[in-house]
């Protein structure tokens, strides 16, 4: 089976699903608030339900889709985003916009307890996740994955009757539905991390210095 099959796989896979550490993402001047209208540009359009960070108005998009059960999104979360914030999102140059794309059924969940947080906590709830994997993730061998997932919600105040209540909420499914099967198949996205740059799907930029010479070319209209 390939890699895109599983991820198309994945798309329909919320409905079915069963049940510290501030992130680089968080600016020093607070959260990020939710957009206040649609960002619209060649091939994207950015919504409120989004999670962004950045400048609205910045010349430069950049979507990174990730799986929060990725060990390359983790790789990603600790090497290139710190020096991808301080040099181009917290400057103004870049909105940063990150969007799930599930892998499995631990992916969606993931996303879906992320989002029930308040929304200054859904990036430093996600940070944590990709730093802990080992605790939940059953690619290393984890049985219980609820019950790591449980224990990680909690750090950010989850009770277990909130925890419980948050997976069996069909609220959000629709929209990380959509939101998965547009990176398929509006960008081909056939792995995770995968980085679009206004509006192009842009391989090989999973390191700080490919990513880097990326988002120079597109900020100077290459």
């Amino acid at each position: 089976m390939s890699r895109k099959t599983i991820i198309a796989m994945a798309v329909v896979a919320v409905t079915a699903a069963v049940a510290g550490l501030a992130w680089h993402i968080v600016s020093e001047k607070g959260p990020a608030p939710a957009l206040a209208a649609d960002i619209k540009g060649a091939n994207y359009t950015i919504t409120p339900q989004d999670m962004t960070m950045g400048n609205p108005k910045a010349k430069v998009v950049l979507i990174e889709y990730a799986a929060p059960r990725c060990p390359h999104c983790a790789h990603f979360n600790e090497e290139t985003f710190p020096p991808l914030k301080k040099n181009y999102i917290d400057t103004g140059k870049v909105l940063y916009v990150f969007r799930v794309l599930p892998l499995g059924a631990g992916d969606d969940v993931a996303e879906k307890l992320a989002r029930c947080l308040s929304r200054d906590k859904y990036f430093p709830h996600m940070d944590n996740l990709f730093r802990t994997q080992p605790q939940w993730d059953d690619e290393y061998g984890v049985t219980d994955v609820r019950g790591g997932l449980l224990a990680q919600s909690k750090k950010f105040g989850m009770s277990e009757a909130q925890f419980d209540a948050c997976v069996a909420d069909t609220k959000n499914d629709a929209f990380i539905n959509q939101v998965a099967q547009d990176g398929v198949t509006r960008y081909g996205i056939n792995s995770t991390p995968s980085i679009v740059i206004n509006g192009k799907l842009v391989p090989g930029v999973a390191e700080y210095p490919a990513l880097k010479a990326a988002l120079d070319n597109a900020l100077a209209g290459k």
